[in-house]
């Protein structure tokens, strides 16, 4: 049995700790204590975990005089290359000269353990400001774009401390810090920067003749970068060059806007869209044009005319609340969620013949984020799993099918949402979740499952020769709605009617079965996934009961199931989700969004008190 499937099955950038084995959780938190215990050591107080990614984690502390610093680990078990590349970082962050660039404090290494210590920027990263408050504002959207032009001009001059243009690589919302106070941005975690080949203007940079005959020009010294937010050039292994960033830079700006979490979505939902100055918007969509002379072009606008359209009178218009498309509820949390998205189906999303053009790419980040879901696919349906995975960043349950057919779009949704503060942003990720859906002409069904990883059932078991055992006291949770909630029988969305999934390779012990289509007759809505490795099994479920006068036998449905997990055999995924159809929402295809722009006089519109 292949491993790859198994790949598949998260898009999260990262798991949350409650998917871990016992085993793999106890050794994360053994050695996140090991790391904060080398730092108060070193005579730091107020350790805190503040990120984490495929390569290292990040930790905030307070030396004795009092000022913040950030702590970058690798994670031990990189090979040493990787590892290496912590003292590199620390290297180019060290050639960089810019007030808002933090500051590289000292690389230091700790029983072989690598740490690079920097100072620290106020505020929170844009990534968690935008799930937060939605899309952006437009004049806030533009004065942080002034910010990144001035950063990236400061890049590309060779009069600087390294004396040649250097490439950052990652720009994206989460690599920004914003402080709310002051609208200032500091551009961080400096791992994929190197040393330009190519200046601005596609010329060789070099430091001398030699240099310009030598290989290393013909090899491309570039990192890879988030692929949720670098372009094509970078992407396909081009020579580095000023303009990775300027991409990276107008990807950063139009999820931003947007209130996405990827550059993906721009032709369905193309700046013109955002309510943003015409000028602005429009520079914004020519440098995410397909075209690379078009986005060159553009790319020289914004360095050089942001300084002028950031001094745009531009002021904060009173927005009218954004209605959800589908139905979305909003349920008070009485415990804490930690989401997880499963999404199925996906296959049908890629297009026939879809180039494999980072098959040969050899990257961590790159195997775990992008190459088992997103390969071959277009922009708009790689936009669209990464709207379906935004969701997944909400304290939200429930789940969501979709169904393309020749005349339009099928939506059925049961979103839970268990933070009322945070409704308007989650609305608008789900009202683009819509849009990119209607830009997408396709036939198939996909479908999504969001659950709290809390929940989650762990068994360990010593080879797959063995059976899983149930542990005493084990039991699948859910919730009972306080009265029936009834509706027509017919409109029910089965677990059994879009038959077996073909992306999912666990097949079940009939028991388990039989039991799914017992529980099938009972009122409910809910999920429940099987995940099988070697030496593991997750059983993942969200389930609430709709009529309470049955409870007993639902009880003792669930309890059914996991009373035949142990004649569970292979290595695989399988899940099945049971979705009432109380209100199915058909949308017909769009190719994009209509053209909204920022008013040419906002102190009229406003005066005239009109809600855009």
């Amino acid at each position: 049995m292949s491993q790859a499937p198994l790949q598949q099955f998260y898009i999260p950038e990262e798991q949350s700790i409650y998917l871990l084995s016992h085993d793999d959780a106890r050794k994360l938190k053994e050695w996140v204590a090991l790391c904060r215990a080398q730092l108060e050591q070193l005579g730091y107080r107020d350790i805190e975990l503040i990120g984490k990614g495929a390569y290292g984690f990040v930790f905030a502390g307070i030396t004795a005089h009092g000022e913040e610093y950030v702590f970058k680990f690798t994670r031990v078990n990189l090979p040493q290359q990787l590892q290496d590349r912590l003292e590199e970082e620390a290297f180019m962050l060290e050639q960089v000269d810019h007030p808002r660039v933090p500051r590289l404090i000292a690389y230091q290494r700790v029983r072989n353990q690598s740490i690079l210590v920097m100072q620290r920027a106020p505020g929170l990263n844009l990534e968690e400001v935008s799930l937060h408050e939605g899309r952006l504002p437009p004049r806030l959207v533009v004065h942080i774009a002034d910010q990144l032009a001035d950063i990236l001009r400061s890049l590309r001059q060779e009069s600087g401390p390294a004396g040649r243009p250097i490439v950052h690589g990652d720009i994206k919302p989460s690599n920004l810090v914003f402080d709310a106070r002051r609208e200032a941005i500091a551009l961080i975690d400096w791992g994929s920067s190197v040393f330009a080949q190519l200046d601005a203007n596609q010329q060789f940079v070099a430091a001398n003749v030699m240099e310009l005959m030598s290989d290393n020009l013909q090899q491309t010294n570039a990192r890879l970068g988030d692929v949720y937010f670098i372009g094509e050039e970078q992407l396909n292994g081009a020579l580095s060059s000023p303009r990775f960033d300027e991409q990276g830079t107008a990807g950063t700006l139009y999820a931003l806007a947007s209130a996405q979490s990827c550059r993906f979505g721009h032709r369905a939902i193309p700046a013109t869209s955002l309510g943003l100055p015409m000028e602005f918007a429009r520079m914004l969509d020519g440098m995410l044009d397909p075209d690379p002379r078009v986005r060159m072009r553009a790319g020289d606008h914004f360095i050089r005319e942001m300084p002028r359209l950031a001094r745009l009178v531009m002021i904060d218009l009173p927005e009218t609340p954004e209605p959800p498309l589908v139905p979305t509820w909003v349920r008070p949390a009485t415990r804490e969620i930690d989401t997880v998205v499963y999404s199925s189906r996906k296959a049908f999303l890629r297009e026939e013949g879809g180039r494999e053009t980072l098959s040969d790419v050899n990257d961590v980040q790159l195997d775990r984020y992008y190459k088992n879901f997103m390969q071959g696919m277009g922009e708009t349906e790689k936009a669209f799993l990464a709207a379906v995975s935004r969701l997944g960043k909400y304290p939200v349950v429930g789940g969501l099918a979709v169904r393309w057919e020749s005349e339009g779009v099928y939506i059925d949704t049961s979103l839970n949402l268990h933070d009322t503060t945070l409704k308007p942003a989650f609305v608008a990720a789900v009202n683009n979740m819509v849009n990119l859906a209607r830009a997408i002409y396709r036939q198939g069904i996909f479908k999504s499952c969001l659950f709290n990883a809390r929940d989650t059932l762990h068994l360990d078991r010593e080879s797959p020769a063995h059976p899983f055992v149930i542990e005493p006291g084990m039991g699948l949770r859910y919730e009972v709605s306080a009265v029936p909630e009834l509706e027509d029988r017919s409109r029910l969305h089965s677990y059994f009617e879009d038959g077996p999934d073909p992306e999912e390779f666990l097949v079940l012990p009939e028991p388990i079965i039989t039991s799914l289509e017992a529980l099938n007759e009972i009122h409910h809505t809910g999920m429940i996934i099987f995940e099988a490795l070697p030496q593991h099994l997750k059983i993942h479920s969200y389930y609430r009961l709709l009529d309470p006068s049955r409870e007993a036998e639902f009880r003792d449905r669930l309890d059914d199931i996991l009373d035949a997990v142990g004649l569970i055999e292979g290595l695989g995924v399988s899940g099945f989700m049971k979705m009432p159809y109380k209100d199915t929402r058909f949308f017909a295809h769009q190719e994009h969004q209509p053209e909204r722009y920022y008013p040419r006089n906002p102190r009229e519109e406003l005066r005239d008190g009109r809600a855009r």
